[in-house]
């Protein structure tokens, strides 16, 4: 028993030291070649340790490489600087007291006045707060503030929604106004500067089996109409047939 065990110490003290002895000559290999490479000096000697019958580094000479790391910026692209809608604002709708300094009137008061200034556009006189064209206006506003806002704030789903239904809601008052008086209906989109584009026809998630089924569908009417004509054209080119006299019976007498 304590020979096996003697013996399997004595080889794992052998493995040691041999494994140690390789990682020592690659070291010195090593070392060399950068010698004669960089012209460097190095110097590495091996003893036994005090603590433990283990080999040892004593010391390595410094040589430098330098690294040349050319790695490319990551370019930002910058935002495009939107315009404020309240930026045309004439001085003389601010307040008095505000006309020599137009920072210190307030954000939500801007507001009010570019909605009155809009609603002037397209009302059809000073008293109409409550006909179409004038709720197409403070929509449009209202839209407008959304979106400067978001081109701020890319992120803010809450008011990215409201302003989808207010575009919504303006979509179906157009809608209305150009079905019943179109006159107004092109007065109030050049006033505000609002660009109509019609709707689909109908909303359809148009798969791969839709497609080809309507593809297939459109094919075969085209086939029907093209052999449809060709029979007119024969109907046409053939003269109609000539009806035969009925043969004429003499008459007889009754007695």
């Amino acid at each position: 028993m304590l020979s096996s065990m003697a013996l399997r110490s004595a080889f794992k003290s052998t493995s040691v030291v041999l494994r140690e002895c390789g990682v020592l000559s690659r070291l010195k290999g090593t070392c060399a070649s950068l010698q004669l490479k960089h012209g460097a000096f190095t110097s590495v000697t091996t003893g036994p340790s005090h603590s433990n019958n283990e080999t040892a580094l004593t010391g390595i000479g410094s040589f430098t490489i330098q690294s040349v790391r050319n790695y490319a910026r990551v370019v930002r692209k910058k935002k495009p600087v939107m315009t404020s809608q309240l930026s045309d604002l004439p001085p003389t709708m601010l307040k008095m007291e505000y006309a020599a300094v137009p920072l210190a009137q307030t954000y939500s008061e801007k507001l009010k006045l570019k909605t009155e200034q809009l609603i002037a556009k397209v009302q059809r006189d000073e008293a109409d707060r409550s006909s179409t064209e004038v709720k197409v206006a403070i929509l449009t506003s209202k839209i407008r503030n959304y979106q400067e806002h978001l081109h701020k704030h890319t992120k803010d789903k809450a008011n990215k929604r409201w302003m989808l239904m207010a575009i919504d809601r303006r979509k179906k008052l157009l809608k209305h106004l150009r079905v019943t008086r179109y006159d107004a209906f092109e007065r109030v989109c050049q006033q505000l500067g609002i660009t109509y584009t019609f709707p689909p026809e109908y909303y359809r998630h148009a798969t791969r089996r839709w497609l080809a089924k309507k593809a297939l569908c459109i094919k075969v009417f085209k086939e029907v109409q093209k052999q449809k004509l060709e029979q007119r054209k024969k109907m046409k080119q053939t003269p109609p047939p000539t009806l035969a006299e009925p043969a004429r019976t003499p008459a007889t007498g009754t007695q």
